[in-house]
């Protein structure tokens, strides 16, 4: 047993680990509806790599989690075999993906908190969950420098991309609050080294997020409210509707193979 898991319980450890599994997990289905009706083929698939290296991820996160739980759940089964009120992603992962400014957006807001979350985690006290994260802050150093791009070319292009952006923006800023509550899980990780107290990473991400937008001439909306419930198990309609689609097959036909 790692000198982390004398420091948390497994249930702790496995809280978690499915929060990092279920925000990837969530957003790559997202992103995967947009696999053939992408503005230009060449963001179709940009969308679609980003989607694949999400659900990469997710597999390493959830089958630590599995791993961690001792009850014989692989990640295909934390996927796919728990209800809604099992996930803990974000809200913020599950939006709907809108317009393409709305998806960008969200893909950008989320990409920031990602990136810093797992700079963070290549330093953890459990040798396992520093791996994953070095494995995926490569891919998601593209992701933020991609969607960072295509932030500031929108923001500052038309009047209709700028008015499109802005709004995506505004509609979105609300939920990306709880990516920085802190609950006696976090406290918890935290106190043990295993992963960053969330408070901790927002400087880093206003610093990121404040210079793309400014470069975009886009305005950081003034709003304080705070979204909350996603990793507490309260979710918004929205996941019931992208669990209905993920996890048909399994349901359906469970333990099938192909």
């Amino acid at each position: 047993m790692a000198a982390a898991e004398i420091a948390v319980d497994r249930a702790t450890l496995f809280e978690f680990l499915t929060r990092m599994g279920d925000n990837t997990l969530i957003l790559g289905h997202r992103v995967s509806e947009w696999c053939g009706h992408a503005p230009v083929l060449e963001e179709d698939i940009a969308l679609a790599n980003t989607a694949l290296d999400l659900i990469g991820q997710t597999h390493f996160w959830l089958g630590l989690a599995g791993e961690v739980e001792g009850k014989g759940r692989s990640a295909d089964a934390l996927a796919f075999l728990r209800d809604a009120s099992g996930f803990r992603n974000a809200l913020l992962v599950e939006r709907p993906n809108g317009d393409f400014g709305q998806t960008l957006m969200r893909q950008f807001l989320f990409d920031a908190w990602h990136h810093v979350m797992l700079t963070a985690l290549t330093g953890s006290s459990d040798p396992r969950v520093a791996e994953i994260a070095a494995k995926a802050l490569k891919e998601v150093s593209y992701h933020l420098e991609r969607s960072g791009d295509l932030i500031v070319r929108l923001g500052d292009g038309t009047a209709e991309s700028h008015a499109r952006m802005q709004r995506a923006l505004d509609d979105m800023w609300s939920y990306v609050g709880e990516l920085f509550i802190a609950d006696e899980t976090d406290r918890a990780i935290a106190g043990a080294g295993i992963a960053p107290d969330p408070a901790s990473l927002r400087p880093q991400w206003e610093a990121i997020v404040g210079e793309v937008l400014h470069e975009a001439t886009l305005k950081v909306p003034t709003t304080t409210y705070v979204h909350k419930g996603g990793r507490r198990g309260i979710h918004t309609e929205h996941l019931g509707y992208i669990l209905a689609d993920m996890q048909f097959l399994q349901r359906a036909y469970p333990g099938a193979t192909w």
